[in-house]
This record gives structure tokens, C-alpha cells and sequence, in this order.
């Protein structure tokens, strides 16, 4: 099992591989990131953090060789990659400005990944994460279930641990589903989430649920106060734990961004919801029962998403 992490010279990606190397189901993992210039030095920050990451092996016991480097030769027949490469919006940077840049680089690390591993399965987690999944699908000419977005594990993880937090529980034996597109507009459902198989509405106030539940969905907000620049840990682990349901044929049960075909009464975007993960990628969408509120939530959710789809094609195309 070889696996490619791009943009592996930053700190989700770093953590990504790190990651899937400490748990030891892969053969090989590939770091790609690009050479940095600065004067008349050069640095190769995917080559000096996969070196970094090989020399903990004895300490935390792994087999996984990880190397790096910004040659996609490298790549060739990988199982699986993942992508995490764009820029972060910076000040004076618009919403069109950040669409546009990590279009482009989706693009064309996709069509590289495919160009050396035409039968990969990829898996995005560059923002913004439901158009970037899109642009990966498109570019990459891959079947739908082969290329997926890494958001809703990341969403429901943030939700599982705060309610951990507040019920002084395991976060181990809390269960939940949170459904739409990355981002404030993201449907968790108290309705779907247990502890231990008892429902959560039982064992915990309306309003500190409620308030649990949009504390999630500015989850990544809220570290970005805290540190100044965005989550490393918590998405690179997601992203790890799908890849590692994929390669070992798990048949987990996540909430993954997939490519819709009237699911949820939703067509042709893509946009998060249960899937089945094992060998070949997403094996099934599963469509669980919503009420009206949940459905017009999740229309909302999915609206969102559509719309910076558009904004997407205006801009690629003026």
C-alpha cells in the first residue's frame, strides 16, 4: 500500500502522513510539496519532514517508510492520495481571489496524481473543501467514488469532543452524524447522535446541545483565534482514518464529501453525507431519514455550496 500526501511540507499535510505511518497499514508514504526559495537558499520542506517523521520510527515503532520530495515521479502507483495543498486566505485576500488560487493548484495536482497513478483514489482536504473536491473530481477524470472530500469526520469530531467535554464522558463511545457542506452551514443531528447507544436529547439540556452544535460549526473559526492560523492536528487525523478505511477494506461508516446523483433529493455538486469506506472508496452513499427541519436545513447547506460552485465557474471562465 503506497500513499501520497501533497503539500505534506505543511502542517496538515506533515500531519496526515505522520499519522497514517503511526498506525502502520501502508507500505510506503510519499511526501510532495514544493521547493521554497528565500535569497540565495533553497529548502525542501516535504524532503525535511518526511526525514524528520522516518527518524521517529524506532521510538514509535512504525514500518512505514516515509520519504519526500517535489518530483511526482515519486508518486507513481500510489493506492491513494491525499491533497492538502493551497493557500490560506490571507488579509486583503478576497473570496474570489482564494477560489481561484486553490482552483488552479487542485487542478494540477490532481492531474499529476492521475498521470502517475491512473487508478488512485484521492482525497481532498484543501479549502474550500466541497468546491475543491469538485475541482479534483473534474480535473482528475476519475469515477465519483474514487475522489472524496475529507470534512465531515473532521465536523463530527469537533462535535463527539465537545459533548465528551460537557457530559464527562469517553468521547470514545459518543456516535454522530453531521451532514452539508464545510463550513457555519453544516446540519449536525441530535436526533442521529448516542452515547454509548443512548440518544443525547436524554442526557443533556436543549440549550447546551444547541449550543454545543454551533460551537461546532465554527469549530475552525475558533482555533484560528486561538493560534492565528488554522487547525492542524484534528484535520490530518480525519483524513488519515479515511485513507486507513480505504486500505484496509474497513467498510467504516463516515460522513465523507461525495459526489451526489439525486441522494437527499440533491444532484450534481458534492456535499457531505454517510458514506461506506473500504476498497475502491466510497462503496455507498447512505440516506438516512430526515424530518422537514433536518431536510430544509440540509438544502441550505447544500444551496451554499452551489452557489460557490458558480461563483467557481465565473471566475474560471471570465
Amino acid at each position: 500500500m503506497k500513499i501520497t500526501v501533497v503539500g505534506a511540507g505543511g502542517n496538515v499535510g506533515a500531519t496526515v502522513a505522520l499519522t497514517i505511518a503511526q498506525r502502520d497499514f501502508a507500505k510506503e508514504v510519499v511526501c510532495i510539496d514544493l521547493v521554497r526559495k528565500d535569497g540565495d537558499k533553497t529548502f525542501y520542506p516535504a524532503t525535511g519532514r518526511a526525514l524528520d517523521q522516518w527518524q521517529t520510527s524506532p521510538i514509535h515503532g512504525f514500518d512505514t517508510r516515509v520519504v519526500g520530495g517535489a518530483d511526482y515521479e515519486m508518486t507513481k502507483d500510489s493506492d491513494i492520495c491525499v491533497i492538502t495543498a493551497g493557500v490560506p486566505r490571507r488579509p486583503g485576500m478576497s473570496r474570489d481571489d482564494l477560489l481561484s488560487i486553490n482552483a488552479k493548484i487542485v487542478d494540477t495536482v490532481s492531474r499529476e496524481l492521475v498521470k502517475h497513478s491512473p487508478n488512485t483514489i484521492i482525497i481532498v482536504v484543501s479549502n474550500p473543501l466541497d468546491v475543491m473536491t469538485y475541482v479534483a473530481y473534474k480535473a482528475s477524470g476519475l469515477p465519483a467514488n474514487k475522489v472524496m472530500g475529507m470534512a465531515g469526520i473532521l465536523d463530527t469530531a469537533r462535535y463527539r469532543a465537545f459533548l465528551a467535554e460537557e457530559l464527562n464522558v469517553s468521547p470514545k463511545d459518543i456516535q454522530a452524524q453531521i451532514l452539508g457542506g464545510h463550513g457555519d452551514t453544516m446540519v449536525p443531528l441530535p436526533r442521529y447522535t448516542t452515547v454509548a447507544g443512548i440518544p443525547v436529547t436524554q442526557l443533556i439540556a436543549k440549550d447546551k446541545l444547541d449550543a454545543i452544535i454551533e460551537r461546532a460549526k465554527v469549530g475552525g473559526g475558533e482555533l484560528v483565534g486561538l493560534m492565528g492560523t488554522s487547525a492542524w492536528y484534528a484535520p490530518g487525523a480525519a483524513a488519515a482514518q479515511m485513507a486507513e478505511a480505504i486500505a484496509l477494506d474497513q467498510n467504516r461508516i463516515f460522513p465523507c464529501a461525495a459526489w451526489l446523483t439525486g441522494e437527499y433529493g440533491l444532484k450534481d455538486l458534492y456535499v457531505g453525507v454517510p458514506v461506506k469506506l473500504g476498497k475502491g472508496g466510497i462503496k455507498e452513499i447512505i440516506e438516512i431519514e430526515l424530518n422537514d427541519d433536518e431536510q430544509a436545513l440540509l438544502d441550505n447547506s447544500a444551496n451554499h455550496v452551489r452557489s460557490a460552485f458558480e461563483d467557481l465557474e465565473r471566475i474560471m471562465n471570465s
